[in-house]
């Protein structure tokens, strides 16, 4: 299957969205985040994605506040401002059998290294795969844009993270973000 190299603002603004709608766990306790763990260690591809609170001020730059993991029909919402990056955790994120798909991956990990030094392993960036199959856009809007003739809205992207409760259209777009990255690498790698 082939795919188009570029979609513009206004193709993509045409598509018709895309999001998760299946099971959503806000992880918030060290015991949600045991019983996300122990379920995430047992799957072989995971989605994954990370949110930080945005900075209004030039230079200042806030720490991850929410860590996005899909797989075997959950996506878990890991509230990293109250959560600890517990041991478990890291052994997933470290684990190259189990494959982390995300779009700009690096990013997220340095700002992941910030809260806990970990070595990363495992881990496929959409944006260095999707050039494998001639697609020059990056960002995760156009990939899904291409590749599943979808568009994942965005416009909770500037919203607070570190609020005290999640809003159900903050948990269902961190929660699409995980698991489109799952959507689009299978399609890629099902052409």
């Amino acid at each position: 299957m082939a795919f188009a190299q570029t979609i513009s603002n206004e193709e993509v603004t045409a598509l018709e969205a895309i999001q998760y709608d299946g099971q959503i766990v806000v992880v918030d306790t060290p015991q949600a985040l045991t019983d996300a763990c122990t379920h995430l260690a047992q799957q072989t591809i995971v989605g994954f994605d990370t949110e930080t609170r945005p900075s209004f001020t030039s230079g200042v730059t806030n720490k991850v506040s929410l860590l996005q993991l899909y797989g075997g029909g959950r996506c878990y919402l890991i509230r990293l401002n109250r959560v600890q990056m517990s041991k478990q955790l890291i052994a997933i994120l470290h684990n190259p059998k189990i494959l982390k798909i995300g779009a700009a991956v690096k990013n997220d990990i340095v700002g992941l290294t910030k809260l806990r030094h970990f070595t990363a392993g495992g881990f496929i960036d959409l944006q260095e795969l999707v050039e494998q199959y001639g697609i020059t856009d990056k960002s995760l809007r156009k990939i899904s844009g291409i590749v599943l003739g979808k568009k994942v809205s965005k416009a909770q992207r500037l919203s607070n993270w570190e609020a005290k409760t999640l809003t159900p259209q903050q948990q269902i777009y961190a929660a699409t973000d995980a698991w489109v990255c799952v959507e689009i690498y299978n399609t890629l790698l099902g052409a």
